[in-house]
């Protein structure tokens, strides 16, 4: 779910809702849904499902509806029947509650470049690397998609040089890794690391790619350039992952 990782349940703990009045587990419950799930408007009904759902209690519609009514905490809403929470009231627990007004920094994506089944399991930072992948070309950001492709090209890389105990070839005097533009021409050709024929031709297209996207002052990355390479960029980092020690 996109959005704020606020449960219900968890509202209700936090609230302490449990202790609470029929009519003001409505308003809360009301607000939770405002935030949550854009609902403005609201039945009596709605308000006693919502009571009903989270274990507390199976207050009378009827009942509920004549309260909400006479609540200073509510207005009619648009729709004959429903009510609004009044902006005061919003504005009270919105004080209260800030955490159901910012966004969750999980990112939801459809595996259109790299499948779950690939990075799920390996670790969380590259996990998260391969979502944001996925989601800004989703979303038409390709420029930023060729960036994290390049960055994940690069991480993974490291590792697998570091799990095969190479790490001192892609290093300066210094101990610092090199520029990606070195750790790729000695990957295309280590003997240790052994890269299939697909993977040499190819760490360099992602590493010019990336590249162009984060440095060239008029280049502008479109669809094409990268939809036209995700098999061969999902097959090396499948390699790196298995390189790398983190997929058997």
């Amino acid at each position: 779910m996109r959005g704020d990782s606020t449960t219900p349940a968890k509202f209700v703990t936090e609230s302490g809702l449990a202790d609470f009045g029929e009519l003001d587990k409505a308003l809360y419950l009301a607000f939770y849904q405002l935030k949550k799930n854009n609902i403005v408007e609201f039945s009596a009904a709605d308000a006693a499902r919502w009571i009903s759902d989270q274990g507390l209690g199976s207050p009378n519609a009827s009942r509920l509806a004549t309260n909400l009514k006479k609540s200073r905490d509510t207005v009619p809403g648009k729709t004959a029947g429903l009510r609004q929470l009044h902006l005061k009231f919003r504005t009270k627990l919105e004080a209260e509650f800030p955490q159901l007004s910012e966004k969750s920094q999980d990112v939801e994506d459809d595996g259109t470049i790299l499948p779950a089944v690939m990075y799920s399991g390996t670790r969380g930072y590259i996990e998260s690397l391969a979502k944001q992948i996925n989601r800004s070309y989703e979303e038409n950001i390709f420029d930023g998609c060729a960036v994290l492709m390049r960055r994940l090209e690069e991480v993974l890389l490291i590792l697998a040089y570091e799990e095969l105990g190479i790490a001192a070839a892609i290093k300066d005097a210094n101990g610092n890794y090199s520029m990606l533009e070195g750790i790729v021409r000695d990957a295309t050709g280590n003997s240790k690391l052994r890269l299939n024929r697909n993977s040499r031709e190819h760490v360099e297209t992602f590493r010019k790619l990336g590249n162009y996207s984060a440095h060239s002052i008029t280049y502008i990355c479109r669809r094409q350039a990268i939809k036209e390479k995700i098999d061969d960029f999902r097959y090396m980092i499948e390699e790196l992952l298995h390189k790398a020690g983190l997929k058997k």
